[in-house]
């Protein structure tokens, strides 16, 4: 079966309904059948049918043995982190999410968990940075915001000799476009709100993992936690997958062409496009005003997310990266002249004719 056969049917029921819908349960209680037994299901924080189905669906996705559903990609991210503990250390990819980087630093402030920021394109280097208490590879694989494409396979040989967890952020790619657990990683990652969901309209992370001992902690940190998706959210992701094929080809499409037109253009100095995904970032010229040319938009749209049908464009200085400090922020590049576009499956010519219509409306006058 194709990939694309996978999505469209991912997760029908084959129930005696007929239903292709799965049914979304919102009972958060289960009826014991008697004392001592149970139908599988008991209370929704440990386990669902909605969610299970997605889980269960995506972790086949994935290749994986399986899939944790959560309330946000945040809580997918602070899953993992409990499985350390204080004095481990985990390298990090040095461009990366600014939630992530936050979330990170809390951990290491409160629990002692050491994060080293490392540039993965310099393999001699991060193998070098090595020590008794690394315990983990923590990768963006194409990173938030400067989209540098990283060559992970390297680093699963490289774990796999010194005994760390391969922690692989695959947001940006999905399942669609890569399955790093058939690579080698140990534990991969999604901010399902993105494009997963695909329709900014469901927050979610999921967690996927083939290894039955990490399959244990995490089911039991998951049901702990508490962290978990509920049953309509799940239901949401589900619908997504079925057009995850269709709208990757197409964002991925229209970001091409948009980053082969923006190289061209005197206003923009510099474009960040590693050659797939809808994502890509821009640094704008200093004679164009950003807040100028992200007021003039008319088709994409000025928000922070990603994924979705909608193009969107985000602003990392003051959004994403708010928490980040500044001397942390120059030293990635993320200055206010960088913006983020996730691009959508709206019509090319649109996309095109709107951000050069904001950029002509955006240039500074020059005052003799």
């Amino acid at each position: 079966m194709t990939k694309h056969t996978e999505l469209a049917q991912i997760s029908l029921t084959h129930d005696d309904t007929g239903a292709i819908a799965n049914p979304i349960y919102l009972s958060t209680a289960f009826q014991h059948p008697k004392l001592g037994a149970s139908t599988g299901y008991d209370y929704t924080r440990t386990k669902n049918p909605t969610r299970t189905a997605f889980e269960e669906a995506f972790a086949q996705l994935e290749h994986g043995i399986a899939s944790y559903a959560t309330s946000s990609g945040m809580a997918a991210i602070q899953l993992i982190c409990n499985l350390f503990k204080a004095g481990d250390e985990i390298l990090v990819s040095f461009d990366l999410y600014g939630g992530t980087f936050r979330l990170f630093d809390f951990y290491e402030k409160q629990y002692g968990i050491q994060f080293k920021y490392v540039d993965f394109l310099d393999f001699d280097s991060v193998k070098q940075q090595l020590n008794d208490n690394t315990k983990a590879l923590f990768i963006e694989p194409i990173s938030n915001p400067q989209m540098i494409e990283v060559d992970v396979e390297p680093y699963y040989d490289l774990a796999h000799e010194h005994n760390l967890l391969t922690i692989i952020d695959n947001t940006f790619l999905t399942p669609y476009l890569s399955t790093p657990l058939e690579e080698g990683a140990d534990i991969v990652l999604h901010s399902a709100t993105k494009y997963i969901g695909g329709h900014n309209d469901v927050l979610a992370g999921v967690v996927t993992v083939n290894d039955a001992y990490l399959e244990q902690q995490l089911s039991e940190l998951h049901n702990m936690i508490g962290a978990t998706l509920s049953p309509f959210d799940s239901y949401l992701l589900q619908r997504g997958l079925k057009t995850l094929h269709l709208r990757m080809d197409r964002a991925e499409y229209n970001a091409q062409l948009l980053a082969e037109r923006c190289r061209s253009l005197d206003a923009i100095d510099e474009v960040l496009y590693c050659g797939s995904t809808g994502m890509l970032s821009i640094r704008l010229n200093k004679a164009f005003q950003t807040d100028q040319f992200l007021e003039h938009l008319n088709v994409c749209i000025f928000a922070e997310s990603l994924g979705g049908t909608e193009t969107f464009i985000t602003f990392p200085y003051t959004q994403t990266h708010v928490d980040m400090p500044d001397a942390e922020k120059d030293k990635r590049g993320i200055d206010q002249h960088l913006l983020r576009l996730s691009i959508g499956i709206e019509d090319y010519n649109d996309i095109e004719a709107d951000i050069l219509q904001a950029l002509a409306k955006s240039k500074k006058e020059v005052i003799t």
